[in-house]
């Protein structure tokens, strides 16, 4: 009787009963897999190492990985069933590889979510490039867009390794990134990199290449950025001022170290009130405004630096550093060191207040150019009309200083003064005046040129009639118009140039005296009040208009940003990482907030989807 029950009782069939347990070995290795994803992402999303020294199941610490699934088995008595020791051996879902596989999956997801954000918009790419720990240069590129309520977004995509710096290698790169996530180069409205690097000509390569490609992928000078350290580098395409900067350096670093332990000891006088002596500022690589401050410094504290200098030579601890001091006081005595002393802080002196407008973070896009353009005039007229004012303030300072003063009519001699040695039967005072004073303005005025071209000039003014601070103060139609139909033709018709009139001389009438539209203080700001309102319907194509001046570039802080990021990811002991393992755990750890939201459960079917696992997952 109870075999009979058994057979008629549907549940209790063999097939039934199979059906069963395959639901819960379905279960138990989606649990196993989802504990695994939820460890690799909180790892990638603190930038902390996965692996350990030692592995093995006898390990007191077997590496973060291991740790953080054996912690989670403490804390749930279910994952601890189906996790480590307690899987079968073709399911354990711990490997390396499948760690590694997990994070692609996770990182691609994040990628796509970011080019779901950008959908039909049009974009712009900040790239720069950095060494990493392993001393490979890596090339970050991060994407600044508008979305679609209206926030600008500037979005870290991809590092890419690259073995040579060429453009066209660079380009390649890029495009090659921008393909596999169907971003197309056509649909780019700006280009951002970091000019002060050591690649300066090679971003300005780059840059020619893309506007081949498509003309609307204009480049911005980056505002946010040292445009003080372009000019040095710039100025250090002279030789003579390359070696001058190796002198300085040397100078400051010998003297910062002794001048305290001096002026506590009563060796040297401090001064009063605002001339007291304190310290030289170090040029330093990255530090803005240091390279003039160092400049000025010295000027201001030769005297003493001399002081310190003569001190240390005799009185060293070693010889190194004696003859170190010997040489750094012998630069300090000569007339050239003397003269592009005076000639950099005079240079750098008209190019600093430029510099430090740039840097603010509210920035009059106007006032700005026209510093731009008097700063431009200061040099020129320095170059033209400046000479016999400055020589005389180098010879007065090399008189009160008893410094040696050429004779400026004689024959200038190059390197040791063998005849092989001379190009030019030159002066002394041409030498000055021509290969030095006005080289290096000629350096300094095409630097500035190049970061400040009049088609980029003539963009940012134009842009500027559409800011919507004080009250729409700038708001000028035919300069709005011109915007559209001289730098974006391609992203509106003839029949829509003569819309985009229409539409704003009723959003003149109809924004400036809205509430909701009342004390806005940026461009993007507006953009999102267009959409909250819903006035985004009306006013479409100025909504278009305006969408494309904020794609276009104005910081490369978010690549400095992941260079930070990739310090912590790419350390000492993680050197060896591969270029796309790296990527992933940059995306991850960068955009956390979008890997996140991922869901395990989505992870988990595409790692199912990518090809066949041994244990079943549906």
């Amino acid at each position: 009787m109870n075999n009979l029950n058994s057979l008629s009782d549907p549940s209790l069939h063999i097939d039934k009963r199979i059906q069963v347990q395959d639901s819960k070995l379905v279960l138990q290795n989606r649990l196993r897999l989802k504990t695994t994803i939820d460890c690799v992402k909180w790892l990638a999303m603190q930038a902390c190492a996965f692996r350990g020294h030692d592995e093995s199941s006898e390990s007191s610490n077997r590496g973060n990985f291991y740790e953080m699934l054996k912690y989670t088995a403490s804390i749930n008595e279910n994952i601890a069933e189906v996790i480590l020791e307690n899987a079968p051996r073709n399911a354990k879902y711990t490997s390396p590889d499948i760690q590694k596989e997990i994070l692609n999956i996770l990182a691609t997801r994040v990628r796509n979510k970011i080019r779901e954000e950008i959908g039909d918009a049009k974009f712009c790419i900040l790239v720069d490039e950095a060494l990493d720990e392993s001393n490979k240069e890596q090339m970050v590129i991060v994407l600044r867009f508008v979305n679609r309520d209206g926030f600008v977004q500037e979005r870290f995509f991809y590092v890419v390794g690259v073995d040579e710096t060429s453009a066209k290698t660079l380009k390649k790169g890029i495009c090659n990134v921008l393909t596999r996530h169907n971003l197309q180069v056509e649909n780019m409205r700006g280009q951002g990199y970091d000019g002060a690097s050591n690649m300066r000509g090679a971003w300005n390569g780059l840059q020619a290449l893309f506007l081949k490609d498509c003309p609307y992928a204009y480049y911005v000078q980056c505002f946010a950025h040292q445009l003080q350290l372009a000019l040095v580098a710039a100025a250090k395409d002279v030789p003579d001022v390359w070696k001058f900067f190796s002198k300085l350096n040397s100078i400051v670093n010998l003297v910062a170290a002794e001048l305290a332990d001096m002026l506590a000891s009563g060796e040297l006088a401090t001064g009063k009130g605002a001339n007291q002596s304190h310290s030289l500022q170090r040029p330093g690589a990255t530090r803005w405004g240091s390279h003039f401050g160092a400049v000025s410094k010295l000027i201001e504290m030769f005297t003493v630096a001399q002081t310190v200098l003569e001190s240390i030579s005799k009185n060293g601890l070693n010889n190194n550093i004696r003859g170190e001091a010997n040489g750094a006081y012998n630069s300090t005595k000569s007339f050239q060191f003397c003269f592009l002393l005076f000639l950099l802080n005079e240079v750098m002196g008209i190019t600093d207040c430029l510099c430090q407008v740039l840097q603010r973070k509210s920035q009059d896009i106007i006032n700005a150019l026209d510093l731009v353009s008097a700063t431009k005039c200061n040099l020129q007229k320095l170059r033209q009309d400046g000479w016999d004012a400055f020589i005389g303030d180098v010879t007065s300072f090399c008189i009160s200083n008893k410094i040696d003063m050429p004779n400026m009519s004689t024959h200038y001699k190059e390197g040791t003064g063998h005849s092989c040695q001379q190009n030019d039967n030159i002066t002394i005072e041409h030498y000055y005046r021509i290969d030095l004073f006005n080289a290096i303005i000629d350096f300094e005025l095409l630097e500035l040129d190049n970061r400040f071209t009049e088609r980029t000039t003539g963009l940012l003014v134009l842009s500027s009639a559409l800011n919507p601070v004080d009250g729409f103060k700038s708001f000028k139609i035919d300069d709005i118009c011109s915007l559209a139909s001289e730098f974006y033709p391609g992203d509106f018709t003839q029949v829509e140039m003569g819309n985009l009139r229409r539409q704003l001389k009723l959003y003149e009438y109809d924004v400036f005296n809205n509430p909701k539209f009342q004390n806005l203080t940026s461009l993007s700001e507006l953009c999102r009040r267009l959409v909250e309102t819903g006035k985004v319907s009306i006013y479409f194509l100025i909504d278009r208009l305006v969408r494309l001046v904020l794609t276009l570039p104005v910081s490369t802080a978010t690549t400095e940003r992941a260079f930070s990021a990739m310090k912590l990811v790419k350390t000492t002991l993680r050197n060896k990482m591969e270029d796309g393992f790296l990527a992933d755990c940059l995306v991850i750890y960068i955009e956390r907030e979008l890997a996140r939201n991922i869901d395990s459960n989505s992870i988990i079917n595409d790692f199912y989807s990518i090809k066949n696992r041994r244990a079943p997952l549906k």
